[in-house]
């Protein structure tokens, strides 16, 4: 892993898991009714959507253990996964604007997410699970420090 890396609360495992055990429950659910109410067959689906959503709560903590973002003089870094590794890294001067966000379950927890949009369509790098006041404070940060990369411009 990279050094210095200030990871993500390990709290975004819970809506992370309800999330996906909602998903679950709906799609085994209706697997089962089509199961009981048309025959043995559904038992195939149902047993794959099982085993699917099972690994994927065996993968949510080793992926909220994997996010993590660090500040340079020049850049943010942001890094996600394990086996597919992904670092982006965002110099403070393309930085257009800085969104914080909580969702219901996240705000119950005391994580926001971070989503820094820079000038490019298709660049906009999100980081979720970040405590609250943790999050503040960086979004105040970025856009200082964007602000200051800007005039120089």
């Amino acid at each position: 892993m990279e050094d210095g890396l200030n990871r993500v609360s390990m709290k975004l495992i819970i809506p992370n898991y309800v999330s996906t055990l909602l998903w679950a429950a709906v799609l085994i659910g209706a697997q089962y009714w089509a199961y009981v109410s048309w025959g043995t067959w559904w038992l195939i689906p149902l047993g794959i959507t099982a085993a699917f959503y099972l690994w994927q709560l065996v993968l949510i903590p080793l992926r909220v253990s994997a996010l993590g973002w660090k500040e340079t003089d020049d850049e943010l870094v942001l890094a996600k996964g394990r086996m597919w590794r992904t670092v982006t890294v965002i110099p403070y001067g393309r930085i257009q604007f800085v969104d914080v966000t909580s969702g219901p379950i996240g705000r119950a927890l005391g994580l926001k997410n971070l989503a820094v949009n820079t000038a490019s369509t298709s660049s906009m790098s999100k980081l979720p699970g970040i405590e609250a006041a943790e999050a503040d404070a960086l979004r105040d940060r970025l856009a200082e420090k964007a602000r200051e990369r800007m005039s120089g411009l």
